[in-house]
């Protein structure tokens, strides 16, 4: 089978601190993180290539390129790189502090958007993910542009976004749009999270050209429109560590199964296992291909009639 290669544009990784508790004792974890990492990594643990399109700069970005552990295209840029540090010693994730990311020049921008059409085009699927932060490093209208260039130049295109990111993005007529029933309902998209409501919401993101939305809804079914057609998907059940993190492994299961060459409804299978598989560990966008492959037998997909 064919490994298929996937491009992640991530626009502003992050340098992640963790805090955890290890025998009565502070454990310090560092890691690369942000959306486009964490989506990348569980590609790559899914058996398919992977590229990361990042700018990275200041002594965050220095840290970074040695950490983010999958194949990098980085456009060097004078903006520092975001950062976190989190507390997890009780249990819970407490923010301690969140440095924003610097906003991008134009000649940085312009040329990270060349390096980001340049691999999409090549591997021939592309992630587009956001950065954390409300006041994003790059404008929305860089989604728009990427998605309708990359479409109309046969790449299939896969977005998860939210907001007026995602309004962008539709915009420009993705393939495949991923998104959580609060994102809908908080963007205006859905008027509750009742299935009906978000099937509705469905609908309407699906008016934009995309041949399948998929609305993760926590602990509850996936719904997924799929050419025309409802499906409930039910993952396998398993006791939950750290849910964040969940929603970007199934993206990254739908954008491996669709460069692998899998159907749409295959591909929706392998994103619901990914993210099952996620929420059972303490990284984010981790999890063994192993594990993956064995759940996504056990991954149930019912056809649901809005009626």
């Amino acid at each position: 089978m064919t490994r298929g290669r996937v491009a992640v544009f991530a626009p502003s990784p992050e340098l992640t601190v963790t805090v955890e508790q290890l025998d009565g004792q502070p454990d310090i974890h560092i890691h690369a993180g942000g959306q486009g990492v964490w989506v990348s990594r569980m590609i790559r643990s899914l058996g398919v290539d992977v590229v990361v399109c990042a700018a990275l700069g200041g002594e965050t970005g220095e840290v970074l390129s040695h950490l983010i552990g999958v194949d990098l295209k980085v456009r060097e840029v004078a903006a520092r790189n975001g950062g976190y540090v989190h507390d997890r010693r009780d249990g819970a994730r407490d923010e301690v502090v969140r440095m924003p990311a610097d906003a991008l020049t134009r000649h940085e921008l312009d040329d990270l958007y060349e390096m980001t059409l340049v691999e999409a085009l090549s591997a021939g699927v592309a992630v587009l993910s956001g950065p954390a932060e409300e006041d994003a490093p790059v404008p929305d209208s860089v989604y728009e542009r990427l998605a309708r260039d990359l479409r109309a130049n046969g790449c299939t295109v896969v977005v998860d976004l939210s907001g007026d990111r995602l309004a962008a993005a539709l915009a420009g007529g993705p393939a495949v749009v991923k998104v959580s029933h609060e994102e809908l309902v908080a963007d205006g998209l859905a008027a509750s999270d009742e299935l009906r409501d978000l099937a509705k919401a469905c609908r309407e993101v699906a008016s934009t050209g995309a041949g399948a939305v998929v609305v993760s809804r926590a602990s509850d079914d996936t719904l997924a429109l799929v050419e025309g057609e409802f499906l409930l998907v039910s993952s396998p059940e398993l006791t939950p560590v750290d849910t964040r993190g969940g929603g970007d492994s199934m993206t990254a299961g739908l954008a491996a199964g669709l460069a692998r060459g899998d159907s749409l409804v295959d591909a929706v299978r392998l994103g619901a296992a990914a993210g099952a598989v996620n929420i059972t560990r303490h990284g984010l966008g981790s999890g063994s291909g192993d594990v993956v492959r064995e759940l996504v037998g056990r991954v149930r997909v019912e056809r649901w009639v809005d009626a």
